[in-house]
């Protein structure tokens, strides 16, 4: 059914699709997260900073769904700009973070199946790995089977989403104390405030906050949809912005009822515990089944999310055809497969580090900041390119935000992480030479073949620096 003939979304609804698009599990581990990283001061600075980038991003990815429409995946901004290679790294980047974030979700899932069943409670113990394996493997089947849409399933995780944040929201708001919230405003956990430190606070603040952003971009194309172009870019930013007030309140809010120490230390998922010593037992029930639905629902959406990924580049040349091939269903069963093999391995490596949850949601932010610099390198590009027409000036000012917003940050909060995604991009490029051979005929390019050689150099060092404890896991 084409645009004209479909019912087109309105402003309003377009702006909830937006803000529950892209609400996750992060935010449910929010407030510890970002309690070990900076006191309330230094918090809501790196949200000031972190909102006008992501609303730079946003803005970018708008003015690029209206003007080249006819590009297919969010990775093709990176090929239209700059060469079939670097659409494959932008892609390679998206599909890593795409079952990253499934580990992410698979770690929190069982975390908070652990308030209910103790023994799952660290969430990357053996028996959390097996049930986890045997989640991925289930809901690989069911997608595979085709059954990876359905409207009431999409509106019952929406609830559930929604619901417990809310409610957390208000009781905080009523349980607010002011001499709490201030008791460590400025200071680092050793009491301590200087210039240093509360640079140092804000920086450890950008990768956890970050990642509950990861998914903004899906939120963005589903806006092609809306009654207008001008609807889709308004609902986009006041999206974005209603995501910010969520994120925010959520994670500030806790600061004024505990003191930093207490939250940083808390069990995940965060808010589970928080609400119950909040409200008492049912509390910590009443988040836990929310948020049990709520990954469910988003783990077999992004379950289908990588699969088409590895199709659509398939489809583009970047990968070999069997990549892209379909069963009876309509689904990817190749990418699927290959993928919920990924996922496996390294949900069985996750048993040797203690902090799974943050290891996962760091390398899934990292890979996908990979495919962002790209879409903020393109809109710099062609809004230079278009310079000369109406209101590509302010387009460009935006891009180079954005970009420079993307670096920054992945520079100053996740250089390790992006480090470590490079030893995943080795198999990538080997994929991708076939894929080109096939094409064209040709392995790669003199300058792709520098390209890799660096990229596998890094890597290899990388390596090299894990094994030695340089870099840890």
């Amino acid at each position: 059914m084409n645009n004209q003939t479909a019912h087109p979304i309105n402003g309003i609804t377009l702006i909830a699709l937006v803000i529950t698009s892209s609400i996750g599990s992060g935010i449910f581990a929010l407030s510890s997260d970002l309690a070990s990283a900076a006191s309330p001061g230094p918090a809501m600075i790196a949200w000031v900073i972190v909102g006008f980038g992501i609303l730079m991003l946003a803005l970018s990815l708008n003015n690029l769904l209206n003007k080249r429409p006819d590009l297919d995946g969010i990775f093709s901004y990176g090929k239209a700009g700059f060469g079939t290679f670097v659409g494959f790294i932008s892609g390679w980047g998206y599909w890593m973070s795409a079952w990253l974030g499934n580990v992410a979700f698979a770690t929190v899932f069982m975390s908070t199946l652990g308030y209910f069943f103790p023994i799952f409670k660290s969430g990357n113990n053996v028996p959390s790995i097996i049930v986890a394996s045997l989640v991925v493997w289930a809901l690989t089947y069911l997608v595979n089977r085709g059954i990876e849409s359905a409207a009431l399933m999409n509106t019952v995780i929406t609830v559930c989403k929604l619901i417990p944040i809310f409610t957390f929201i208000i009781v905080a708001v009523v349980l607010f104390k002011g001499h709490t919230f201030t008791a460590q405003f400025w200071t680092n956990m050793q009491g301590q405030m200087t210039t240093g430190n509360l640079v140092g606070q804000i920086k450890s603040c950008l990768m956890v906050m970050m990642w509950v952003f990861v998914g903004i971009e899906g939120a963005t194309i589903m806006s092609a949809r809306a009654k207008s172009r001008s609807i889709a870019g308004r609902a986009t930013i006041y999206g974005v912005l209603g995501l910010l007030v969520i994120y925010c309140l959520a994670s500030i809010l806790p600061y004024g009822y505990m003191s930093r120490d207490a939250l940083a230390t808390m069990k995940q998922p965060a808010m589970v515990y928080i609400f119950e010593n909040m409200v008492g037992a049912w509390g910590g029930a009443f988040i836990s089944i929310g948020l049990l639905i709520s990954i469910l629902g988003a783990w077999l959406s992004w379950t289908m999310l990588p699969a088409e990924t590895l199709q659509s580049m398939s489809e583009q040349h970047l990968l070999a055809k069997f990549f892209g091939k379909k069963n009876r269903f309509g689904a990817p069963t190749t990418a699927l497969v290959l993928t919920g093999i990924i996922v496996q391995l390294f949900l069985i490596s996750l048993v040797f580090t203690s902090q799974a949850y943050v290891f996962a949601y760091s390398l899934c932010t990292a890979s996908i900041v990979i495919c962002y610099i790209f879409v903020a390198a393109y809109q710099v590009k062609f809004s230079w390119q278009h310079r000369s027409e109406s209101g590509n000036r302010l387009q460009l000012a935006i891009g180079i935000f954005a970009l420079l917003f993307q670096l920054g940050a992945i520079i100053l909060a996740g250089i390790e992480y992006l480090l470590i995604c490079l030893i995943v991009y080795i198999p990538g490029i080997v994929l991708y030479m076939l894929a080109r051979k096939d094409a064209v005929n040709i392995l790669l390019t003199k300058r792709e073949w520098v390209a890799t050689v660096l990229i596998c150099a890094t890597a290899v060092v990388t390596i090299f620096m894990l094994a030695n404890g340089v870099i840890h896991i």
